[in-house]
């Protein structure tokens, strides 16, 4: 498949490559649709093996959060980045703000924010050269660390699938399986504990497994053992793909329901499955979009409350997207999907009227 196959398969507006030899910055930036608003996702730093493989993970990226922002109700489209290099040897000063340099040349079209492989410091480097970035420091008027809010909006949209499969809401000694405990993970750890869910962890750093165990008297599991686990709930907060071929005949879980990207390895096939297993799913970039509206609340003045608010509201999303998937008998991937370019077709027939055009979003950061 050739660079523009790979571009127009998904329907891509805008890929645009940087370089910058004095840095040794080499990043992409796609666009994926800017139907609802600017593109907003974050830039991810990753050791990719090849340009190619690069590429293919921004496309996949970029597109996802034109669902991501469109289910969740949010006035922006979808885009993504990726810088190639080792965020443990490559990250400097001087890398970020060439990166600021070519984000400010895309102007409306495109804002950053912090991914895996960056963080708040990287972003604050990227802001001395563009005003088109989010996800900085509550210190220089941003929301700093989102993870809290994606939690929160991940545990809510847990307990509506919850309230399908067991026919309550309360998560009262349901055995839950939560896979990944780094900020997100840990977050959703402890709202579980706090509601009384039983706790079944597992992560590949000792060290966060022992705090939680700590914490929250969970119960420790060893590496894939976790896909196999007697537990009503799969909370994966780490790897994609890991609904697969292999663990899906292992699963004992009800419902499946975390923060982790990209959780169906094949999506139409898997997606098929677990329908057809009468396991609860609740669509990755829907249950994982408090991240993303916890940075869209930095545009018009970061407001913590209201973003938590917000976040909440992942409950309503997702339990409507259940009922659709009943309703049609389709799973709740293509139900999230059905609903989200729904959303995007309406607004594109009025756009010429949309008062909450790029430019007026852009109005307000630089305000």
């Amino acid at each position: 498949m050739n660079l523009f196959e790979l571009i127009e398969e998904r329907n891509h507006e805008e890929v645009v490559f940087f370089s910058d030899r004095e840095s040794g910055l080499r990043a992409i930036v796609a666009i994926h649709d800017t139907t609802l608003g600017p593109a907003l996702g974050g830039c991810r730093m990753y050791p990719y093996s090849s340009t190619e493989e690069a590429l293919q993970d921004v496309l996949r990226l970029s597109r996802g959060m034109t669902y991501k922002a469109a289910v969740a109700g949010l006035n922006l489209g979808g885009g993504k980045s990726v810088i190639i290099g080792d965020p443990k040897k490559h990250k400097n000063e001087i890398l970020f703000r060439a990166f600021g340099r070519f984000v400010q040349g895309l102007g409306a079209r495109y804002i950053t924010a912090e991914d895996v492989g960056t963080s708040v410091m990287d972003m604050e480097w990227v802001r001395m050269e563009t005003r088109y970035v989010t996800g900085i420091s509550r210190a220089l008027g941003g929301s700093g660390d989102p993870s809290p809010v994606t939690a929160l909006g991940t545990y809510r949209g847990l307990k509506a699938c919850a309230e399908k499969a067991f026919g309550t809401q309360s998560l009262k000694g349901v055995r839950v399986a939560v896979q990944g405990l780094g900020h997100v993970g840990y977050y959703l750890v402890r709202h579980l504990h706090d509601e009384g869910a039983k706790l079944i962890v597992n992560d590949v750093d000792p060290e966060r497994v022992k705090r939680v165990v700590n914490e929250f008297g969970a119960e420790a599991v060893d590496g894939d053992k976790i896909y196999s686990v007697d537990a009503d709930v799969f909370a994966p907060c780490a790897l994609g793909a890991i609904v697969n071929d292999k663990t899906i005949p292992q699963f004992k879980f009800k419902v499946i329901a975390g923060a982790a990207n990209n959780q169906l390895a094949e999506e139409d096939k898997h997606g098929q499955q677990l329908l057809e297993r009468k396991i609860v799913y609740a669509p990755d970039y829907v249950i994982n979009a408090g991240g993303l509206i916890n940075v869209y609340n930095e545009l018009e003045g970061y407001n913590q409350e209201k973003a938590l608010s917000q976040a909440k509201s992942i409950y309503d999303i997702v339990k409507n997207i259940i009922d659709l998937s009943e309703k049609e008998n389709i799973p709740t991937h293509v139900a999230s999907n059905k609903l989200a370019e729904e959303r995007i077709n309406n607004v594109g027939r009025i756009k010429h009227t949309y008062v909450n055009k790029p430019e007026t979003v852009m109005r307000r950061l630089e305000n």
